[in-house]
């Protein structure tokens, strides 16, 4: 196993602390390897013993059709006697009522509990209504560019790094994608099978939807619009001009439950000057940028939203929360706020002209703050700052221990 010290390090300051550990995200970002890396941890760093460990998950036909009770007395039937049990429940979202056995065995007996799931019932706000106050939640995300080289650098030789970060943005940074050398349909293919088993699976048979071709053009409308704001109606005016009628609703339900399956990040509008978040008109960011390649087909065209994507999902890994910031002259791609901290962020992936130039910068000098800002691009430039604006290769960015 190669190892993800981004998660690792954060979960193994929890262990032996009352907080039950939740991991969530998407489908084959990992959250079972991370389990096992930790189990790993705990007998060689810790010195706990191998039959302290009990590792259950929830998806394997051995608990198909398991009920909440059934999944108690099995999980009980494992404890050890007189010393703590270390319980790992893999997508504990298979089984109906898993919360009430999560609540249960950490009230009623010794265990540090850590539990992963990736569908709408593992989502932030419905586990808070679960487990009441009484848990620590991580969001696994695929690969950052600087685990994707380490993953690279397991199997075959690395190149220069903007090559790679190329390769990156095009090939996505699902785990099971880069444990070999795969070509590029055959990554493709493993990604369609993630997107395809999750819109079924956590999409379409949980929520029970009937006009499937419905939900397909959504998704494939929201996916070409990566980094693009649009609402609901932009949604429904664009398939009733393909005579496809759909109303607001249905499409924030569809929107809603892309989210929740974790396919898709909403990043919400923030107005600078009125400090205050927008409630309309949001952006959306992918899971991974491979999802859309899968979907779409691969067009360089698309480049551009894709670098937005990574760098969205690279801020996220770090704990910041992500805005798209409006000021009085436009757009400005980022505003990441972490426990006191702010950076601001613009995406470009090339700065030919003085306009594009003037509108990239610009929009920085007008936010009069000494909070770093960034302009990232991936063409050749002269590095260094302007009027305190500090312009940086995506790449290096994303590698970057700075911020």
């Amino acid at each position: 196993m190669i190892s993800r010290p981004l998660y690792t390090d954060r979960i193994m300051a929890y262990v032996d602390t009352p907080f039950i550990k939740v991991l969530t995200g998407v489908r084959r970002c990992g959250k079972s390897t991370i389990l096992k890396l930790l189990m790993e941890e705990l007998q060689q760093g810790r010195g706990i013993q191998a039959d302290q460990i009990v590792y259950m998950r929830f998806d394997s036909m051995e608990y198909d059709d398991m009920t909440a009770k059934e999944m108690f007395e099995a999980a009980k039937a494992r404890l050890c006697e007189n010393k703590r049990t270390y319980l790992f429940l893999d997508e504990v979202q298979e089984i109906e009522g898993w919360e009430k056995v999560v609540n249960s065995l950490a009230s009623d007996y010794d265990v540090d509990l850590y539990v992963t799931g990736s569908n709408s019932r593992m989502m932030s706000s419905e586990i808070a209504t679960y487990l009441t106050g009484r848990y620590v939640s991580f969001h696994i995300f695929t690969l950052s560019f600087q685990e994707y080289l380490n993953f690279r650098r397991e199997y075959s030789e690395t190149g220069d790094k903007y090559r790679e970060f190329a390769d990156y943005i095009r090939l996505g940074g699902f785990p099971a994608t880069h444990l070999q050398e795969y070509s590029q349909d055959e990554i493709y293919t493993i990604v369609r099978d993630i997107y395809n088993s999750t819109i079924f699976s956590d999409i379409i048979r949980r929520n029970q939807i009937r006009k499937v071709d419905q939900l397909e053009r959504v998704v494939k409308f929201t996916f070409s619009n990566v980094g693009n704001i649009f609402s609901a109606k932009s949604i429904s005016d664009y398939l009733k001009s393909e005579h496809r009628k759909i109303d607001n609703e249905t499409v924030y339900s569809y929107l809603e439950k892309l989210e929740k399956a974790y396919l898709i990040h909403r990043c919400s509008r923030y107005d600078l000057k009125g400090k205050a978040i927008l409630k309309t008109q949001e952006k959306f960011y992918l899971a991974d940028t491979a999802l859309r390649y899968c979907v779409l087909g691969y067009d360089p065209d698309s480049v551009a939203s894709s670098l937005e994507n990574a760098v969205y999902l690279e801020l996220r890994r770090r704990g910041y929360d992500v805005y798209t910031g409006m000021t009085p002259g436009g757009e400005v791609d980022f505003i990441a706020q972490r426990q006191g901290e702010r950076i601001y962020v613009q995406v470009a992936q090339e700065i030919g002209s003085e306009k594009t130039r003037r509108r990239e910068f610009d929009r920085l000098l007008e936010i009069r703050d000494n909070y770093p800002k960034y302009v990232l691009r991936t063409d050749e430039f002269a590095g260094g700052n302007y009027q305190g604006i500090k312009s940086m290769h995506v790449a290096d960015f994303l590698l970057s221990k700075e911020y």
